[in-house]
């Protein structure tokens, strides 16, 4: 991973860790649909104005828009409804580890689609982290048994994201970064914006009125600025600059924030396993981002 990247991916594994807590806060008085489309639609107008102002190109060459479209529908409508919903179902920790086992579809999408090698530092890499997710998820089988559904709807959103995310590396989109993911979260978000309109405006207006707290609106707010305005951008970011197997690897560092933040904000304890997972994840960070020494 370049060392100019570094930066980023600290910032995005900060921003999403964390952000697992805000979501599960925002959704206690929000419903599924009108929070993501408020957020989407939000992030998307923030960042459209911001190129309007720095006066940056904001149009999709024509033939990019199919690519475009399908990976919006991936990377934003799909992932966006299975895990919000999913969350609900699950802890703020839980569900952040079940949508990080997003390289153990990645990684083999990777191989057989792009025909990416796994040599041995990747390997390593790969070993531990989904070592560390071993270790989280094996003293949770019971709780999951539990809520199978909720499991079952972060799970693919993981598969959608791990979809996408090879994607983009087998038909890049040339238009300038920020304007993709302007468009992204806009078209991504078309299918949300019209199921809050069918289903929670109606009871919006039934209860004549609709009310948001502090905390939920500070958590709506931490989600459009920080967690879809900047974090898509970092994410494409680092998709379209470092191979599949490295960005996938280098999120796993994002569930042991998750579970940490839930212990702060949201009164979730971490135990033996999500301690020992972090190392795990460290090292599987450190083995596939570090650069290589050159010889000489």
């Amino acid at each position: 991973m370049p060392r100019q990247l570094w930066w980023v991916l600290a910032g995005l594994t900060l921003v999403w860790g964390f952000n697992w807590s805000a979501m599960k806060v925002a959704l206690t008085e929000m419903a599924p649909l009108s929070f993501r489309g408020i957020c989407l639609a939000a992030a998307a107008g923030l960042l459209f104005a911001y190129l309007r102002v720095t006066r940056q190109p904001m149009t999709i060459p024509r033939s990019d828009w199919p690519r475009l479209l399908l990976i919006s529908l991936l990377n934003i409508t799909f992932w966006n409804l299975l895990v919000t919903y999913g969350l609900r179902l699950v802890p703020a920790g839980r569900a952040a580890i079940l949508a990080y086992t997003m390289p153990a579809w990645a990684i083999p999408f990777s191989i057989f689609v792009l025909g990416e090698r796994l040599d041995g530092r990747k390997l390593v890499g790969f070993a531990l982290g989904m070592g560390a997710m071993v270790v989280l998820l094996w003293d949770e089988f019971g709780r999951l048994s539990g809520a199978p559904l909720g499991a079952t709807l972060v799970l693919g959103g993981a598969l959608s994201w791990a979809l996408a995310t090879v994607l983009q590396k087998k038909y890049p989109i040339s238009a300038p970064l920020p304007a993709m993911t302007a468009w992204m979260m806009l078209i991504g978000g078309v299918p949300i914006y019209l199921g809050a309109l069918v289903f929670d405006l109606p009871h919006a207006i039934e209860a004549g009125h609709v009310s948001l707290g502090l905390w939920p609106a500070l958590a709506t707010l931490y989600n459009i600025v920080f967690a879809f305005a900047w974090a898509q951008w970092a994410c494409l970011k680092l998709v379209t600059s470092v191979p599949v197997t490295v960005f996938s690897l280098s999120m796993l560092v994002v569930p042991p924030v998750a579970v940490l933040s839930g212990m702060l904000i949201l009164g979730e304890r971490p135990g033996w396993s999500e301690y020992g997972a972090l190392l795990l994840v460290l090292a599987s960070l450190v083995s596939v981002a570090l650069p290589r020494r050159v010889p000489g």
